[in-house]
Protein backbone atom coordinates (compact mmCIF):
# COMPACT_ATOMS: atom_id res chain seq x y z
CA UNK A 1 0.00 0.00 0.00
CA UNK A 2 2.80 2.43 0.93
CA UNK A 3 6.33 2.16 -0.37
CA UNK A 4 9.10 4.42 0.95
CA UNK A 5 12.25 4.43 -1.19
CA UNK A 6 15.51 6.10 -0.09
CA UNK A 7 13.80 9.03 1.61
CA UNK A 8 16.19 11.64 2.94
CA UNK A 9 15.35 14.62 5.16
CA UNK A 10 17.63 17.43 6.31
CA UNK A 11 17.18 20.45 8.54
CA UNK A 12 20.02 22.68 7.42
CA UNK A 13 23.16 20.59 7.70
CA UNK A 14 21.55 18.07 10.04
CA UNK A 15 20.54 14.83 8.31
CA UNK A 16 17.48 13.58 10.20
CA UNK A 17 16.51 10.72 7.86
CA UNK A 18 19.17 8.87 5.88
CA UNK A 19 17.79 7.13 2.79
CA UNK A 20 15.15 5.13 4.67
CA UNK A 21 13.26 2.34 2.89
CA UNK A 22 10.28 0.23 3.97
CA UNK A 23 6.97 -1.05 2.68
CA UNK A 24 3.56 -1.28 4.37
CA UNK A 25 1.10 -3.89 3.14
CA UNK A 26 -2.61 -3.17 2.98
CA UNK A 27 -4.60 -4.32 6.01
CA UNK A 28 -1.64 -4.72 8.36
CA UNK A 29 -0.55 -3.05 11.59
CA UNK A 30 2.97 -1.80 10.95
CA UNK A 31 5.19 -0.92 13.91
CA UNK A 32 7.75 1.86 13.56
CA UNK A 33 10.20 1.58 16.46
CA UNK A 34 13.02 3.73 17.66
CA UNK A 35 14.42 5.57 20.67
CA UNK A 36 13.43 9.19 21.24
CA UNK A 37 15.10 11.40 18.63
CA UNK A 38 15.49 8.59 16.09
CA UNK A 39 13.39 10.37 13.44
CA UNK A 40 10.02 8.66 13.97
CA UNK A 41 7.90 11.82 14.20
CA UNK A 42 9.70 13.37 11.21
CA UNK A 43 8.81 10.27 9.19
CA UNK A 44 5.19 10.46 10.34
CA UNK A 45 4.97 14.14 9.44
CA UNK A 46 6.32 13.39 5.96
CA UNK A 47 3.93 10.47 5.34
CA UNK A 48 0.95 12.50 6.54
CA UNK A 49 1.83 15.39 4.23
CA UNK A 50 2.73 17.94 6.94
CA UNK A 51 6.34 18.43 5.82
CA UNK A 52 8.32 17.74 2.66
CA UNK A 53 11.40 15.56 2.16
CA UNK A 54 14.64 16.30 0.32
CA UNK A 55 15.07 13.24 -1.87
CA UNK A 56 13.75 9.74 -2.51
CA UNK A 57 10.23 8.61 -3.29
CA UNK A 58 6.97 7.73 -1.52
CA UNK A 59 4.25 5.77 -3.30
CA UNK A 60 0.70 5.21 -2.06
CA UNK A 61 -1.23 2.57 -4.00
CA UNK A 62 1.41 2.88 -6.71
CA UNK A 63 0.97 6.64 -7.13
CA UNK A 64 3.75 9.15 -6.54
CA UNK A 65 2.97 10.94 -3.26
CA UNK A 66 4.52 14.26 -4.28
CA UNK A 67 2.76 14.44 -7.63
CA UNK A 68 -0.65 13.33 -6.30
CA UNK A 69 -0.51 14.70 -2.75
CA UNK A 70 -3.94 16.35 -2.60
CA UNK A 71 -5.69 13.24 -3.95
CA UNK A 72 -3.76 10.74 -1.84
CA UNK A 73 -4.12 12.61 1.45
CA UNK A 74 -7.85 11.89 1.29
CA UNK A 75 -6.89 8.27 2.05
CA UNK A 76 -4.83 9.24 5.11
CA UNK A 77 -5.70 9.87 8.77
CA UNK A 78 -3.20 11.11 11.35
CA UNK A 79 -3.08 11.17 15.14
CA UNK A 80 -0.13 13.33 16.30
CA UNK A 81 1.77 12.49 19.47
CA UNK A 82 0.11 15.29 21.45
CA UNK A 83 -3.31 16.02 19.90
CA UNK A 84 -4.64 19.48 20.72
CA UNK A 85 -8.35 20.23 21.12
CA UNK A 86 -10.55 23.17 21.98
CA UNK A 87 -11.33 22.11 25.53
CA UNK A 88 -14.40 24.34 25.79
CA UNK A 89 -16.07 22.27 23.03
CA UNK A 90 -17.68 18.88 23.49
CA UNK A 91 -16.95 15.94 21.18
CA UNK A 92 -20.02 16.57 19.01
CA UNK A 93 -19.04 20.19 18.46
CA UNK A 94 -15.40 19.41 17.76
CA UNK A 95 -16.17 16.68 15.20
CA UNK A 96 -18.70 18.98 13.53
CA UNK A 97 -15.89 21.52 13.22
CA UNK A 98 -13.64 18.83 11.65
CA UNK A 99 -16.39 17.93 9.17
CA UNK A 100 -16.82 21.57 8.15
CA UNK A 101 -13.08 21.87 7.49
CA UNK A 102 -13.36 18.78 5.25
CA UNK A 103 -16.26 20.44 3.34
CA UNK A 104 -18.70 17.69 4.28
CA UNK A 105 -22.44 18.28 4.14
CA UNK A 106 -24.37 18.82 7.36
CA UNK A 107 -26.16 15.51 6.90
CA UNK A 108 -22.91 13.58 6.42
CA UNK A 109 -21.24 15.31 9.36
CA UNK A 110 -24.05 14.33 11.73
CA UNK A 111 -24.12 10.75 10.44
CA UNK A 112 -20.35 10.30 10.64
CA UNK A 113 -20.18 11.88 14.12
CA UNK A 114 -22.66 9.33 15.48
CA UNK A 115 -20.78 6.48 13.76
CA UNK A 116 -17.30 7.44 14.86
CA UNK A 117 -18.19 8.23 18.47
CA UNK A 118 -19.74 4.79 18.72
CA UNK A 119 -16.61 3.21 17.23
CA UNK A 120 -14.29 4.92 19.74
CA UNK A 121 -16.75 4.33 22.61
CA UNK A 122 -17.37 8.01 23.39
CA UNK A 123 -21.09 8.20 22.58
CA UNK A 124 -22.06 8.47 26.24
CA UNK A 125 -19.56 11.34 26.73
CA UNK A 126 -20.33 13.20 23.49
CA UNK A 127 -21.81 16.23 25.29
CA UNK A 128 -19.13 16.53 27.98
CA UNK A 129 -16.52 19.26 27.61
CA UNK A 130 -13.30 17.85 26.15
CA UNK A 131 -11.39 19.56 28.98
CA UNK A 132 -13.05 17.09 31.37
CA UNK A 133 -11.86 14.03 29.43
CA UNK A 134 -9.22 11.63 30.76
CA UNK A 135 -6.01 11.02 28.83
CA UNK A 136 -7.41 7.82 27.32
CA UNK A 137 -10.63 9.55 26.27
CA UNK A 138 -8.66 12.33 24.56
CA UNK A 139 -6.59 9.75 22.70
CA UNK A 140 -9.78 8.03 21.52
CA UNK A 141 -11.17 11.39 20.41
CA UNK A 142 -7.91 12.01 18.55
CA UNK A 143 -8.35 8.67 16.80
CA UNK A 144 -11.95 9.66 15.97
CA UNK A 145 -10.62 12.83 14.30
CA UNK A 146 -8.00 10.79 12.40
CA UNK A 147 -10.70 8.37 11.19
CA UNK A 148 -13.40 10.93 10.47
CA UNK A 149 -12.81 10.95 6.70
CA UNK A 150 -12.77 7.11 6.57
CA UNK A 151 -9.07 6.83 5.63
CA UNK A 152 -7.56 3.68 4.17
CA UNK A 153 -4.44 4.15 6.32
CA UNK A 154 -4.11 5.85 9.69
CA UNK A 155 -0.84 7.07 11.20
CA UNK A 156 -0.64 6.93 15.00
CA UNK A 157 2.32 8.72 16.61
CA UNK A 158 3.03 7.40 20.14
CA UNK A 159 -0.69 6.86 20.88
CA UNK A 160 -0.09 5.18 24.28
CA UNK A 161 3.02 6.93 25.61
CA UNK A 162 1.21 9.24 28.06
CA UNK A 163 -1.40 6.74 29.25
CA UNK A 164 -1.70 4.60 32.37
CA UNK A 165 -1.71 0.77 31.89
CA UNK A 166 -5.51 0.61 31.65
CA UNK A 167 -5.62 3.41 29.07
CA UNK A 168 -2.84 1.75 27.05
CA UNK A 169 -4.68 -1.56 26.88
CA UNK A 170 -7.84 0.26 25.84
CA UNK A 171 -6.09 1.98 22.91
CA UNK A 172 -4.24 -1.21 21.86
CA UNK A 173 -7.50 -3.15 21.71
CA UNK A 174 -8.96 -0.39 19.61
CA UNK A 175 -5.98 -0.53 17.22
CA UNK A 176 -6.55 -4.26 16.77
CA UNK A 177 -10.20 -3.53 15.98
CA UNK A 178 -9.10 -1.08 13.27
CA UNK A 179 -7.24 -3.88 11.51
CA UNK A 180 -10.26 -6.17 11.63
CA UNK A 181 -12.30 -3.43 9.94
CA UNK A 182 -9.80 -3.29 7.05
CA UNK A 183 -7.91 -0.15 8.04
CA UNK A 184 -4.13 -0.17 7.60
CA UNK A 185 -2.37 1.13 10.72
CA UNK A 186 1.10 2.68 10.96
CA UNK A 187 2.07 2.75 14.65
CA UNK A 188 5.08 4.79 15.70
CA UNK A 189 6.22 4.09 19.25
CA UNK A 190 9.13 3.45 21.59
CA UNK A 191 7.05 1.08 23.76
CA UNK A 192 8.23 -2.33 22.57
CA UNK A 193 5.61 -4.39 24.40
CA UNK A 194 2.86 -2.52 22.49
CA UNK A 195 4.40 -3.62 19.19
CA UNK A 196 4.58 -7.24 20.32
CA UNK A 197 0.90 -7.13 21.24
CA UNK A 198 -0.57 -5.75 18.01
CA UNK A 199 1.88 -5.43 15.10
CA UNK A 200 2.31 -7.76 12.11
CA UNK A 201 5.48 -6.18 10.72
CA UNK A 202 7.92 -3.55 11.89
CA UNK A 203 10.93 -1.39 11.18
CA UNK A 204 13.53 -0.31 13.73
CA UNK A 205 14.85 3.24 13.23
CA UNK A 206 17.92 4.65 14.96
CA UNK A 207 19.78 7.90 14.24
CA UNK A 208 17.73 8.38 11.07
CA UNK A 209 18.59 4.94 9.66
CA UNK A 210 16.43 1.86 9.23
CA UNK A 211 18.31 -0.93 10.99
CA UNK A 212 15.90 -3.68 9.95
CA UNK A 213 12.42 -4.25 8.48
CA UNK A 214 10.68 -7.61 8.81
CA UNK A 215 7.68 -9.37 10.29
CA UNK A 216 7.87 -9.99 14.01
CA UNK A 217 8.23 -13.77 13.84
CA UNK A 218 11.06 -13.66 11.29
CA UNK A 219 12.82 -11.04 13.37
CA UNK A 220 12.68 -13.19 16.49
CA UNK A 221 13.90 -16.26 14.60
CA UNK A 222 16.75 -14.36 12.95
CA UNK A 223 17.99 -12.54 16.04
CA UNK A 224 17.10 -15.12 18.63
CA UNK A 225 19.59 -15.21 21.47
CA UNK A 226 19.44 -17.60 24.43
CA UNK A 227 19.39 -15.93 27.83
CA UNK A 228 19.89 -17.67 31.16
CA UNK A 229 18.05 -16.02 34.06
CA UNK A 230 19.48 -17.07 37.41
CA UNK A 231 18.57 -16.04 40.95
CA UNK A 232 21.09 -16.48 43.75
CA UNK A 233 20.66 -16.51 47.51
CA UNK A 234 22.99 -13.50 47.93
CA UNK A 235 24.08 -10.55 45.82
CA UNK A 236 26.20 -11.53 42.80
CA UNK A 237 27.46 -8.12 41.69
CA UNK A 238 30.95 -9.32 40.71
CA UNK A 239 29.86 -12.38 38.75
CA UNK A 240 30.18 -10.59 35.41
CA UNK A 241 33.95 -10.31 35.85
CA UNK A 242 34.16 -14.10 35.92
CA UNK A 243 31.67 -14.89 33.17
CA UNK A 244 32.82 -12.33 30.57
CA UNK A 245 36.13 -14.18 30.40
CA UNK A 246 34.44 -16.92 28.38
CA UNK A 247 33.98 -16.46 24.62
CA UNK A 248 30.52 -18.04 24.65
CA UNK A 249 29.22 -15.35 27.06
CA UNK A 250 28.23 -12.21 25.19
CA UNK A 251 26.68 -10.05 27.91
CA UNK A 252 25.90 -10.19 31.64
CA UNK A 253 23.20 -8.11 33.32
CA UNK A 254 23.07 -8.09 37.14
CA UNK A 255 20.52 -6.62 39.55
CA UNK A 256 21.39 -7.48 43.17
CA UNK A 257 20.97 -11.28 43.40
CA UNK A 258 19.56 -11.80 39.89
CA UNK A 259 21.64 -12.21 36.76
CA UNK A 260 20.78 -12.54 33.06
CA UNK A 261 23.49 -14.18 30.98
CA UNK A 262 23.35 -13.71 27.18
CA UNK A 263 25.21 -16.45 25.31
CA UNK A 264 26.21 -16.94 21.69
CA UNK A 265 26.68 -20.70 21.86
CA UNK A 266 23.77 -22.50 23.48
CA UNK A 267 25.33 -25.97 23.39
CA UNK A 268 28.43 -24.90 25.32
CA UNK A 269 26.36 -22.83 27.76
CA UNK A 270 24.06 -25.76 28.53
CA UNK A 271 27.05 -27.94 29.23
CA UNK A 272 29.32 -25.53 31.10
CA UNK A 273 27.35 -22.71 32.73
CA UNK A 274 25.70 -24.57 35.60
CA UNK A 275 28.90 -26.47 36.40
CA UNK A 276 30.72 -23.15 36.56
CA UNK A 277 28.14 -21.48 38.81
CA UNK A 278 27.83 -24.26 41.40
CA UNK A 279 31.55 -24.01 42.13
CA UNK A 280 30.89 -20.77 44.01
CA UNK A 281 29.53 -20.41 47.54
CA UNK A 282 26.39 -18.51 46.48
CA UNK A 283 23.46 -20.92 46.37
CA UNK A 284 21.26 -20.93 43.25
CA UNK A 285 17.56 -20.41 43.95
CA UNK A 286 16.28 -20.56 40.36
CA UNK A 287 17.72 -21.28 36.91
CA UNK A 288 15.79 -20.60 33.71
CA UNK A 289 16.49 -20.45 29.98
CA UNK A 290 14.47 -17.98 27.91
CA UNK A 291 14.62 -16.70 24.35
CA UNK A 292 14.96 -13.09 23.25
CA UNK A 293 11.93 -10.85 23.20
CA UNK A 294 11.61 -7.73 21.07
CA UNK A 295 13.24 -5.56 23.73
CA UNK A 296 16.36 -7.75 23.73
CA UNK A 297 16.54 -7.64 19.92
CA UNK A 298 15.98 -3.88 19.86
CA UNK A 299 18.75 -3.19 22.39
CA UNK A 300 21.10 -5.50 20.55
CA UNK A 301 20.54 -3.79 17.17
CA UNK A 302 20.70 -0.25 18.55
CA UNK A 303 23.86 -0.99 20.55
CA UNK A 304 25.44 -2.48 17.45
CA UNK A 305 24.51 0.67 15.53
CA UNK A 306 26.29 2.74 18.20
CA UNK A 307 29.50 0.90 17.32
CA UNK A 308 29.26 1.42 13.57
Amino acid sequence: MIKVVNVNKKYGDIEVLKNICFEIKKGTIYGFLGPNGAGKTTTMNILSGLIDFNSGGIYLDGKDFKKNKRELLRKVGYLPQNPVFYNYMNANEYLHFIGEIANMTEKNILKRTIEILDIVKLSASAKRKIGQYSGGMKQRLGIAVALFNKPEIVFLDEPTSALDPEGRMEILEFIKDLKSSGTTVFLSTHILSDVERVCDELSILDKGQILISDNLENLKNKYIQPIFDIEFEKNCLTLDKVLLGFKWVEKVSIVENKVSIYVNNLDIAKSELLKLLVQGENNILSYDLRKSNLEDIFIRLVNKNDNL
